[in-house]
């Protein structure tokens, strides 16, 4: 999975702020497309191929009616932006290999392959200076990716607790932006605020046994981070 270095992750979350939001048709359809991307996401990491599938190609249906929509004229703030049909033709694409290793029966490999089409999507935005709520929850799965990658090699080296603790700072810091930059229906929905505080409290747990240098207690808090993120992304990421 594609990662940030210790400091990137908050530093484009820090940018965020002063982006505009979105409020724009492009935007707001392209949210509603990601919906069904979500799904697919999930269900590829998992084991069953139907459902797998079935997420695969309600996906590329929403990104055909979006591409119809908006391929070949764009409204503003994407107007200007030379490469909006590439981009739109980059997740086609990664959604189509992606169906074909479900088909395959590699639904980790599908899961890795629609990884990148959530970069696309997030760089389309950024060059043309819209910030949704799936920007910050994209750089939080960055950074926890990450922390993932080297967590259990840290937590096993000598002197690898204080590198682990900086990350997770910048970890509480990406959940602290989930909380601050939610969209107003977002926190006002229950199911929203109890998913988050899942992952609030992984996160606590995560340093309350770093500052506890339990080593044991951090490989288990290390395990549980990713469980409360998909539940959170799966409806509202």
């Amino acid at each position: 999975m594609r990662t940030l270095p210790l400091l990137s992750a908050a530093i484009v979350a820090a940018s965020l702020s002063t982006a505009a939001l979105a409020a724009d048709p492009v935007t707001d359809a392209m949210s509603a497309a990601y919906a069904p991307y979500r799904t697919a996401l999930f269900r590829t990491n998992g084991q069953s191929q139907p459902e797998a599938l079935q997420a695969i190609a309600k996906t590329r249906e929403g990104w055909r009616e979006f591409t119809a929509r908006f391929g070949t004229r764009p409204p503003a703030p994407y107007d200007r932006d030379a490469r909006f049909g590439e981009a739109l033709a980059q997740v086609a694409a990664i959604f189509e290999k992606a169906d074909a290793q479900i088909r395959e029966r590699n639904l980790p490999a599908a899961h890795e392959t629609l990884e990148a089409a959530r970069d696309v999507m997030a760089e389309l935005r950024r060059r043309n200076g819209v910030v949704t709520f799936s920007d910050h929850m994209n750089a939080y799965h960055a950074e926890m990716e990450h922390l993932l990658d080297v967590g259990s090699k840290l937590a096993d080296s000598p002197d690898g607790l204080m590198p682990l603790m900086a990350r997770a700072g910048v970890l509480k810091y990406l959940s602290g932006r989930l909380r601050t930059q939610a969209p107003q229906d977002y926190a006002a929905d229950a199911e929203f605020v109890r998913a988050l505080e899942g992952v609030e409290q992984t996160v606590a747990a995560l340093e309350a046994a770093l500052l506890a240098q339990d080593r044991p207690r951090v490989r288990d808090a290390l395990s549980n981070l990713k469980r409360p993120y998909s539940r959170l992304f799966l409806k509202f990421g």
